[in-house]
């Protein structure tokens, strides 16, 4: 397994390398955020399109892994690269909401044409078959998980570091569930993204140099969304929804709450405002630094929760996600999070 850790020191190593360059290449074609409306919090023009380099140096990190690509591993750099080249445009030149969704649609469809899919999930009474096959319904099912998850991490990149942060403690929580899986090629996919992110975050972090921009955070979003069916749900207990619900839990309930609110206060879902968790954070008077380093506890004690979940029965496993959303509920509730904020 030390491979494991020399493979995720050498990619975080070679985005520590490009990064620089990729920031770089973003002045030179004016891929720059400039501060135009009150939800951003920085106040000078930044260079964007930092999701470059660790897409980049996730794929050297994949070849340099066995040399010879795996159908599943060819099909998740194929999406990957789809969301990219999309993330690129839209970086440069915003496109609007649909044609997003269609990238990330073509990319979901890239995974399940190589193999990689949501067939089976646990049956959580056990009562006749420990395992439901869903049949037709896993292209619906791994379609909206993979859009899902890949709009979750984009919505909340919203601080210095808080994405590429959370995506970090995401995919080493994902590389643990791998290993306990004894899923080895999802463990070194995850290794090797949890390098990439790494060496990108000492320029991202507050005061950020450079952002990832779409360009990175609906690539992580994508590349864990893939890997954790390949490492959490083809296991030997098949799909624990608890398990990555739990792993990602802090982007993904901080976008149903953003949908919830907008929906209840008569707003379109897709329209953004200051009501998500990193914006109430900062209201409280807490810094940018406070607020990630927060967010970073959260999702670190969500992670912890999921690899607990790995290791107990399927029915322990539901019931713990049971419980940890109606407190994430409840504290969503007293602080304010369904309430509009422009």
């Amino acid at each position: 397994m030390s491979n494991i850790y020399i493979l995720a020191i050498i990619t975080a190593l070679i985005s520590i390398m490009i990064t620089p360059l990729v920031k770089k290449v973003a002045i030179k074609v004016n891929a720059i955020d400039i501060p135009k409306d009150k939800r951003r919090v920085h106040c000078k023009p930044i260079p964007i399109m930092g999701g470059l380099a660790i897409y980049i140096s996730f794929v050297i990190g994949a070849i340099l892994y066995n040399g010879i690509l795996t159908s599943s591993q060819l099909g998740i750099i194929i999406g990957a690269t789809i969301i990219v080249i999309g993330g690129i445009i839209d970086d440069i030149k915003e496109l609007s909401p649909k044609y997003k969704l269609l990238i990330q649609i073509i990319a979901a469809v890239c995974l399940l044409m190589s193999g990689i899919r949501i067939s089976i999930i646990t049956n959580p009474f056990r009562s006749f078959y420990p395992y439901l096959n869903i049949g037709w319904i896993h292209i619906p099912i791994t379609i909206i998980w993979i859009v899902g998850v890949t709009n979750a991490f984009n919505l909340i990149d919203g601080l210095d570091g808080l994405a590429a942060g959370i995506a970090f403690i995401s995919s080493v929580t994902l590389m643990i569930v791998s290993i306990l899986n004894g899923r080895l090629e999802a463990a070194f996919l995850t290794a090797v993204l949890s390098g990439a992110i790494l060496g990108f975050l000492p320029y991202n972090f507050n005061p950020a140099s450079i952002f990832m921009g779409d360009t990175g955070s609906q690539l992580l979003g994508f590349l864990l969304a893939a890997i954790s069916i390949e490492g959490a749900i083809k296991s030997a207990t098949a799909f624990v929804i608890a398990v990555p619900i739990l792993a990602f839990g802090l982007p993904i309930y901080d976008t149903l709450f953003a949908m919830i609110r907008r929906k209840v206060n008569g707003r379109p879902i897709m329209q953004a405002d200051k009501g998500h968790l990193h914006h109430r954070l900062l209201d409280m008077g807490l810094s940018q630094k406070q607020a990630v380093i927060i967010m970073y506890f959260i999702s670190a004690v969500l992670g912890g929760i999921a690899i607990i979940a790995m290791q107990i029965s399927t029915q322990r496993a539901y019931f713990l996600l049971a419980l940890v959303i109606v407190i994430i509920v409840i504290i969503a509730w007293k602080y304010g999070i369904f309430e509009p904020k422009e």
